[in-house]
């Protein structure tokens, strides 16, 4: 029976590798893997010789059509990608869509992500939060800021490490340097490392300490103060 599998994959420790995604990797006829040279390393661990093919976003407008002609012809297909859950910020989406919209079954696995356990690490509220991924690089920018300056929701966006000092420095220059800040490094692998405090705090350290790895940073959302209620009843009335 037809079916795209989205599967997660370890964001670092290969110890979060679940016993059903290995299992579904080994029964579908086919792996989409958005490099199979990374993704390779990845099967030989858990010993997987399920056949894979390159499914990136340099290639996924094209290789969609034939991908639904197979799965409609009855085939299996499993989606993994490099790191996480694939389509949070990673391919996947377009193929999960057409699916969608030809009817064929999508079952997501659940598993890693970079963003929760970064949320749940920076003590910042959680219980309503947005996730922004990675902000534009030029065109855009500034709006996006702009919007975001403004958002009483925790913010989570996935930032690059040469990117992480400027992106910081924007935080100032839109939040105030008060805005409280979380930065996750290295989730999940031997030099994980959260630090937390103010804008200004966080920005200092790491001009101090250049950022390396997978970066994922919490941003708290603006606190909304609220005006004491006014009477009904005039001052006079009141005495």
């Amino acid at each position: 029976m037809s079916k795209l599998y989205i599967v997660p994959t370890p964001i670092g420790n290969l110890e979060d590798m679940t016993f059903r995604a290995i299992r579904v990797l080994k029964e579908v006829d086919l792996i989409l893997a958005e490099d199979t040279r990374t993704s390779g390393k990845l099967l030989k661990h858990f010993e997987i010789g399920t056949h894979m093919h390159s499914h990136h976003m340099h290639n996924e407008h094209k290789t969609t059509e034939n991908l639904i002609a197979r799965l409609k012809a009855g085939e299996t297909i499993a989606l993994i990608s490099d790191a996480g859950t694939p389509a949070i910020s990673d391919p996947g989406f377009l193929l999960t869509r057409a699916c969608v919209e030809n009817k064929i079954e999508v079952e997501c696995l659940p598993g890693a992500t970079a963003f929760v356990p970064a949320l749940v690490n920076s003590g910042l509220p959680n219980d309503r939060f947005i996730f922004e991924g990675f902000l534009p690089e030029k065109k855009g920018r500034q709006t996006r800021f702009l919007a975001l300056s403004e958002e009483t929701r925790t913010m989570i966006l996935y930032v690059s490490p040469h990117k992480l000092v400027k992106t910081l420095a924007e935080f100032i220059q839109y939040f105030g340097e008060e805005r409280q800040v979380c930065v996750s490094r290295e989730l999940s692998k031997l030099h994980e490392e959260n630090v937390r405090g103010t804008a200004k705090e966080v920005l200092a350290h790491f001009e101090k300490t250049a950022p390396r790895g997978e970066i994922v940073v919490v941003v708290a959302g603006k606190t909304i103060i609220k005006e004491p209620k006014k009477s009904k009843f005039s001052k006079d009335e009141e005495e």
